[in-house]
């Protein structure tokens, strides 16, 4: 009797040896199965049209014909002698590059100031947090009748009001316009990173600082060896979704100065737009979109690249 209860066979059929398997062979079905969605929407909504983008980069397509001719890399060398493509390229990058930086700049001593105990701090963080909640599009029609460059804009009004100067072109002058968009977009976006920044310094136990005050750490010395530390993951973050969103921008400025003067705010999402629809190049404007895409990605990697390496670093 001894035999049957240790045999194998009796043992095979016991409950917990028979169930096992079966869950281990549901758990990656069902996890395919919450998966399924996902994967056909980016499929849908980004393999597909991609692939579409780089067919007909390689065609001379105008969003009519049914039988495109292929061009080669006639597209993408065009690209390249086109005056206005490379003005939208060069202000695309300067936008990017610089909103990212001064938001970082403005954003960090905000977060640092709206962290401290004063009269009124829900109301200041409230204000500061505004310009975050409307539209872009609505900001940049209220910050062009800001810096109309007649006389009767808002800020040329109070300019000559108590200086007596003449108007300034804001936004009819080539160097004016760009940095215009640029301040506008610091000014809307900085509050909302501020609040970023200040979730995660919140999230500082306060036992840090009070070692480093016990040490007779300064001020600076906090900041730079516990807080900015700690801060790193908070800029990866920011710093990740300024960049990409300055290189796909497009409703701020167009709605500010609507790409001009000339081509000297135009954007390369503008570019896509005018040249893919209202110009049916929709060849060319494939091209573009690919090398756009290529860029953004390659900026994203190195961006990654850093932010791993600095995180590294301060850990």
């Amino acid at each position: 009797m001894a035999l049957s209860t240790t045999s194998p066979s009796v043992r095979s059929v016991q409950p917990g040896a028979v169930q096992q398997p079966r869950r281990r062979l549901r758990l990656p079905f069902s996890s395919l199965a919450f998966m399924a969605p996902i994967v056909v929407v980016f499929l849908v909504l980004f393999v597909v049209p991609m692939g579409q983008s780089l067919y007909f980069s390689f065609t001379d397509f105008n969003g009519y014909v049914s039988n495109p001719k292929f061009v080669g890399f006639a597209n993408y060398a065009q690209l390249f002698k086109d005056p206005s493509m490379l003005s939208a390229l060069g202000y695309t990058v300067f936008y990017a590059v610089s909103t990212t930086v001064l938001v970082t700049a403005t954003a960090i001593p905000l977060a640092l100031t709206l962290n401290r105990k004063f009269v009124g701090l829900n109301f200041v963080r409230s204000a500061f947090f505004f310009p975050a909640i409307p539209s872009v599009a609505v900001l940049g029609l209220v910050w062009g009748f800001i810096l109309n460059p007649l006389g009767s804009g808002v800020l040329n009004s109070l300019i000559h009001s108590l200086t007596g100067l003449g108007p300034i072109p804001w936004l009819s002058q080539s160097t004016l316009a760009q940095l215009s968009t640029v301040a506008v977009t610091v000014w809307a976006l900085t509050g909302w990173h501020a609040v970023l920044y200040l979730a995660y310094l919140q999230a500082i136990p306060a036992d840090y600082y009070e070692v480093a005050k016990i040490d007779g750490a300064s001020g600076w010395q906090s900041f730079r060896y516990i807080t900015l530390p700690l801060l790193v993951p908070a800029m990866a973050v920011s710093q990740l979704l300024l960049m990409t969103n300055g290189l796909k921008v497009y409703d701020l400025p167009f709605t500010l100065t609507h790409g001009g003067p000339g081509f000297s705010t135009r954007t390369l999402t503008q570019s896509l737009i005018e040249d893919g629809i209202a110009q049916s190049r929709v060849g060319a404007a494939s091209a573009l979109a690919v090398l756009f895409l290529i860029v953004v990605g390659l900026v994203v990697l190195g961006q990654m690249a850093i932010s791993s390496a600095l995180q590294r670093k301060f850990s």
